[in-house]
């Protein structure tokens, strides 16, 4: 599970330089200083994926109350196909449902507070706009989120999510440092990838769901309520 994370925040690190690659190359640190150059850009990527972890620690408690009701299978399956249907959204009506979501608008606000945070070049304010980077919409994370929440315990979860960060880490890291986003064309080979690495990955949830006892792809689960029913036999 924690490798699932790990691929897909590397691939979709070739989308968060378009995105976020402008904001970690115009961090509000002093090229003057090395240590404050680099330890800058360490602040503000720790807080990407502070912020990544603590949305998995919601995902997976999503999951664990939804696990404790007997539906371990229901949300992988259901996780896998929200996985496809983020897939295909973009070839459906992407504007539409984010305009449902109200993402712009989010987007807005959280663009004001990062402006405010520039304003101020301190250890904290890096930290920070690392923070509210992460809470930035994004179909990718918005992707790592539907396989959280079907990940083997709150634990999992919050490991998922980190590791997705981690993921993220070496190409912006290499970005915030160069000042040059990668050339367009690399960017666009690996972008092109994600929809296949994301169809088979939500393939996978959904086998696991459909509990078929094949090992490792689809183990044979037994629900939380047939366990505590076994636990209380005299």
């Amino acid at each position: 599970m924690l490798w699932a994370g790990l691929v897909i925040g590397f691939i979709s690190s070739f989308h968060c330089v378009g995105m976020c690659g402008p904001i970690a190359m115009a961090l509000p640190v002093g090229r003057g200083s090395g240590a404050s150059f680099m330890g800058g850009r360490l602040l503000y990527n720790l807080g990407r994926v502070t912020t990544y972890a603590t949305l998995g620690l919601a995902a997976g408690l999503l999951g664990r109350t939804l696990q404790l009701a007997g539906w371990q299978q229901t949300i992988s399956i259901v996780s896998g196909l929200l996985m496809l249907a983020l897939v295909l959204l973009p070839k459906i009506n992407a504007g539409k449902f984010t305009q449902w979501l109200g993402t712009d608008r989010w987007w807005n606000v959280l663009r004001k507070a990062i402006g405010k945070k520039f304003q101020n070049p301190s250890a904290g304010s890096l930290f920070s706009i690392g923070v509210l980077n992460g809470l930035l919409p994004c179909g990718m994370v918005y992707f790592a989120l539907a396989g959280a929440v079907s990940a083997p315990g709150v634990e999992g979860a919050v490991g998922y999510m980190a590791m997705f960060g981690l993921g993220t880490l070496p190409l912006m890291w290499l970005v915030s440092l160069s000042g040059k986003v990668i050339k367009p064309q690399w960017r666009y080979y690996m972008r092109s990838a994600v929809p296949y690495v994301a169809a088979c990955l939500a393939v996978l949830f959904i086998l696991r769901g459909l509990n078929l006892g094949v090992p490792y792809l689809s183990p044979k689960l037994i629900s939380t309520t047939q366990e505590a029913a076994v636990c209380h036999i005299p």
